[in-house]
């Protein structure tokens, strides 16, 4: 049998030793001899690593004396030194555990050949072990130990490759080099608005380089997010090379042969915008490009112009097949759909630009609709939502600019529709008196779509669900016009089969008509006629009675609501009145001449500090404020911004009876009305706090709040009343106007 152990060395809590013993159970049966074993020769049972799950028993002499560790007389072996290099701390790890695993299965296949040998009984007293080690077999089957942890997969970064530029791949390094030195000392540039590299632009650029052979060019919103877009269009438009970028700013080199390509075509400097349009058509698989003049001059500058027209073609039907699979796909969806924008701000594909589709379409119609059974043609809030988060990842399909005369835009939303669900439209900036809702509403007019989102940037329109492609809508419009000819084609057979079996002297009576085309018209139009006059309007009446009676309940519900809560409202107001005693008047008051009534009155309003009475009233806070005031002078005036003069009158009162001053007058004043108290001839400031019977800030707080919701719900329970009681006449009038109906119609 094998063991695997681990000796301890110069550490207690460490295993230095590296022990793999076999050793077979004493058996009388097994036909070998075997000697007595002495008392010093009993196995003992040593510590086993944590996966072992067999007990180690060793012989005395095999294991190491550990009595005195620290000793420097103790030397350890050679092979107690290789063992030690196997669980240091400098090699310890995964590399000495799979060194070890590798001993353990060579001492398992040396195994496996002795086993042949080993008689079925000692076979069945290892059938314990067996299973263990096949187990540990599994285990190592799948490449993995028990001790060893899931390794943790980490995605590195990769950083993004830099573009290749036209001017690093025309121009020469030291030229480029001098170029890009003399480009990082400029300080003036040609600002670029929202409207895009127009043609303004490209004629300032074009002014620039007849004084300098750089330009240097600074994008506003949108380009500025996209600068390889910008660098692209700038390249573009006119035919220089970009030898420098840097946040928002492009320097443009006019190229070793300016002077020659303006001087031998002078239509680039007029019209440049159309010689450049692009237009992308395909039949099948094929793209085409339609130009008058060079669209990629910047490729081949020392080439004639037939040259540069043709690698022109030639690069951008190679950038087109080489582009990816969305760019592709896009492609073939805007195919045939219109010219592209070539000012797109975004990256590709380029849009349609919907502003040179044809304002008029002669015979364009809106579309034939039919909505599926067991469909509605409404979306949902579901639906809404999906549809809208589907658009975010679509690409761009129009560019618009311009408010009416969308019938070609309509025309070419509705030819799209047959292959996307989703028509989305970008909103161009830097143009003046752009309105999308005006497009919006146009564009839903005209092609009878569903508008999902409209803002001013973007406009999706969805198809909706009873659109009908125009193969489909054909196929159901024939199919429509054969039923109505099969009908006319029964009923002239019938009327010629009537006229050969009727006898000809007769005189041709009036025949039946059951079972005929002019039957079921009459059905028809009775049965319209019928709902028009009396199934219309009785749906009507009954549909306004039930919308009566709903709005009844539910005021009657809003006002029982209303009455709840002034109920409690009242209840809260009580508790805090009771809370509150008033103090009775002392009837032993100090008499004050008119004279002194009015120096006193006099006083009071000239002066400037007061005492502001809020909409907590009175409480036990503004007795305090009272004689504070009256520890510094004999008058305090108080202002409160109540409307009312009786109340102005009753909180004067009420001042004058809790303070025990005595009131000099009233006046209205600009801010509201002043209350002049003078404080008596024996005042004497109150040690203790006086107003007991007052209620505090917070509770007169509460008070006051409680008095302003009953207030407002008393009023608010006036209208339900006023409400429920013309609802009620409406329903009587209704109800009554149903019973005469009902008569007529039994009559």
């Amino acid at each position: 049998m094998l063991f695997l152990s681990f000796h301890p060395s110069l550490f207690p809590n460490s295993y230095s030793r590296f022990h793999i013993s076999s050793s077979l159970p004493p058996n009388s049966n097994n036909g070998h001899n075997h000697q007595h074993t002495s008392p010093s020769q009993v196995p003992i049972k040593s510590p086993t690593p944590p996966w072992m799950k067999v007990p180690l028993l060793l012989q005395p002499h095999e294991l190491v004396d550990l009595s005195n560790p620290k000793s420097k007389k103790f030397k350890p072996e050679k092979h107690e030194l290789s063992d030690k290099a196997l669980m240091g701390k400098e090699v310890r790890g995964k590399r000495a555990m799979k060194k070890i695993v590798d001993r353990v299965e060579k001492l398992h296949k040396t195994q496996n050949s002795n086993e042949t040998r080993v008689d079925s009984l000692n076979v069945e007293n290892f059938g314990g072990y067996l299973e263990i080690l096949k187990e540990n077999e599994e285990v190592r089957s799948k490449g993995r130990m028990p001790w060893e942890k899931d390794e943790k997969f980490g995605f590195v970064k990769v950083k993004r490759e830099k573009a290749v530029t036209a001017a690093e791949l025309t121009l020469d390094k030291a030229l480029l080099r001098r170029l890009r030195n003399e480009a990082a000392r400029m300080r003036t540039w040609i600002k670029v608005k929202k409207a895009g590299v127009t043609q303004d632009v490209v004629d300032q650029i074009k002014r620039t380089w007849r004084r300098n052979e750089l330009a240097m060019i600074k994008f506003d919103i949108p380009l500025c997010r996209n600068m390889d877009r910008a660098r692209e269009i700038v390249e573009t438009k006119t035919g220089g090379l970009v030898v420098l970028s840097k946040k928002d700013f492009l320097v443009v080199y006019r190229g070793c042969n300016h002077q020659l390509t303006t001087k031998g075509s002078p239509s680039l400097r007029t019209n440049h915008y159309e010689m450049n349009r692009v237009e992308l058509a395909t039949k099948g698989d094929i793209f085409r490009v339609e130009s008058n003049h060079s669209s990629s001059e910047m490729l081949n500058w020392n080439a004639d112009h037939k040259d540069s027209i043709s690698t022109g073609i030639q690069d951008v039907n190679c950038q087109l097949v080489n582009g990816s699979l969305y760019e592709r796909e896009t492609e073939r969806l805007l195919d045939g759909l219109g010219p592209r924008f070539i000012d797109w701000w975004m990256h590709k594909p380029l849009p349609v630009d919907a502003d040179l589709l044809p304002e008029e379409v002669p015979g364009f119609q809106p579309p034939f609709r039919l909505c599926p059974p067991h469909s509605s043609a409404k979306l949902t809030d579901y639906e809404l939502t999906y549809f809208r988060k589907l658009a975010q990842s679509l690409p761009t399909h129009f560019v618009l600019g311009r408010n009416k005369g969308l019938k070609g835009l309509a025309s070419a939303i509705l030819k799209l529709w047959e292959k996307s669900l989703i028509a989305k439209i970008a909103i161009k900036y830097g143009i003046p008196n752009t309105d999308n809702e005006m497009m919006a509403n146009e564009l839903k007019c005209l092609t009878g779509g569903v508008l999902l989102l409209r803002n001013k940037f973007y406009i999706l329109l969805y198809r909706g669900n009873d659109f009908l492609p125009r193969s489909v809508a054909s196929l159901v419009e024939k199919r429509e016009l054969e039923l109505k000819s099969r009908q006319l084609h029964e009923e002239v057979a019938r009327m010629k089969a009537i006229q050969a079996f009727s006898p000809i002297d007769e005189v041709p009576l009036d025949t039946s008509t059951s079972g005929t085309l002019t039957e079921f018209r009459k059905i028809q139009t009775k049965l319209e006629d019928t709902k028009s006059v009396n199934v219309d309007s009785n749906i009507q009446l009954e549909a306004e009675i039930c919308r009566l009676e709903k709005e009844l309940k539910e005021e009657q519900r809003r006002a029982f609501i209303l009455n709840k809560k002034i109920k409690r409202s009242e209840r809260e107001l009580s508790k805090l009145n009771a809370a509150w005693t008033p103090s009775e008047q002392d009837t032993d008051l100090e008499i004050m001449t008119d004279e002194e009534r009015e120096c006193f009155r006099k006083i009071g309003l000239k002066m400037q500090s007061s005492l502001l009475l809020g909409r907590r009233g009175i409480f036990d806070g503004v007795l305090e404020g009272l004689h504070q005031h009256w520890k510094h002078r004999e008058v305090v005036k108080v202002i409160t911004m109540q409307k009312l003069f009786s109340q102005v009158i009753n909180t004067a009162k009420v001042l004058e009876t809790e303070s025990g001053g005595i009131l000099v007058s009233v006046d209205k004043l600009k801010e509201g009305h002043a209350i002049i108290i003078y404080r008596g001839k024996n005042y004497k400031r109150p040690s203790i706090k006086l107003a007991k019977n007052l209620l505090t800030k917070r509770e007169a707080l509460r008070r006051s709040l409680e008095m302003q919701r009953i207030g407002s719900m008393k009023f608010f329970a006036h209208q339900r009343e006023q409400a429920i009681s013309e609802l009620e006449v409406k329903l009587a009038d209704l109800q009554q106007k149903k019973e005469i109906e009902l008569r007529e119609f039994a009559n």
